[in-house]
């Protein structure tokens, strides 16, 4: 089956995949487009974790306020050159993950990060585990993914903290 460019381009806006991933995973599923974001999206998990062992030195720490300045987040999102840290998409993600803590006030990092006797479902209490705010088919950790198989680093979210006026 023969690949229409405007198809590819299509597929590349939407993910920020190579030309050549585009076109393979449009063949491999036959023109489809939905088919073709979720390849992609699945080889993106299989690239993270593939760098998840990376060494992650430079970063960003992100500062968010909430409207009306009662609750206030700061994040530290490592990634592995400076290169990266300077992206839109990486500080793009790095506001989205402060207003995540500013909403939902996870507790944890991740879920290895709970104690044996928390019995607080991950959803709820770790930050990678719980629905992206807007858009709740994600999660953070789908967040990140995605950005790591756009940029081709390991990314990873050090730690955070949440201030609230009164608390």
């Amino acid at each position: 089956m023969e690949i229409s460019v405007s198809l590819v381009r299509e597929l590349r806006e939407q993910t920020g995949a190579g030309v050549m991933a585009c076109k393979e995973a449009l063949k491999e599923v036959d023109g489809d487009l939905n088919g073709a974001l979720e390849l992609l999206r699945l080889r993106g998990v299989s690239v993270a974790a593939k760098k998840s062992e990376r060494e992650t030195k430079e970063g960003i720490v992100e500062a968010y306020i909430h409207s009306g300045g009662r609750v206030g987040v700061i994040v530290e999102l490592n990634c592995e050159t400076d290169f990266v840290a300077r992206t839109l998409e990486f500080r793009d993600l790095a506001h989205n993950i402060a207003m995540q803590v500013a909403a939902m006030r996870p507790t944890y990092v991740s879920s290895e990060e709970m104690p044996e006797e928390d019995k607080t479902s991950p959803e709820e209490t770790c930050l990678l585990a719980q629905p992206f705010i807007k858009d709740s088919t994600k999660t953070i950790r789908d967040l990140i993914n995605d950005i790591v198989a756009k940029v081709g680093e390991n990314i990873r979210v050090r730690r955070f903290s949440c201030f609230s006026l009164g608390e």
